[in-house]
């Protein structure tokens, strides 16, 4: 299966199932079922983990994210994208173009 690793901000982002997710000392570690990996996502990468439970816009994703914290729009743009990148290409999310009805 072939993955777009390009990731807009117009697009949904949202987890994958069949991951198994715990809190540790305030950081979220999580073991996939499907790779047999082990990851460590940090407090932040938590609490975006815990956002994407359902489908959310990665645009609004990031407005969350600046009213909660003190990062400018372009900082917080570009760790974002980083971190859902390494996060699909390990096929632990699912990305997918917005419909707009």
């Amino acid at each position: 299966m072939v993955k777009n690793e390009y990731i807009s901000v117009n697009q949904l982002v949202s987890q994958e199932a069949g991951n198994i997710v715990s809190d540790m000392d305030g950081e979220k570690v999580m073991l996939s079922i499907d790779n047999g990996k082990y990851y460590n996502l940090g407090e932040l990468g938590g609490q975006i983990w815990e956002k994407i439970k359902e489908p959310l816009s990665i645009l609004e994703l990031i407005h969350t994210l600046m009213a909660e914290y003190d990062v400018e729009l372009n900082v917080c743009k570009e760790q974002v994208i980083s971190f859902l990148s390494l996060l699909l290409k390990e096929g632990l999310i699912k990305v997918e173009d917005k419909i707009n009805s």
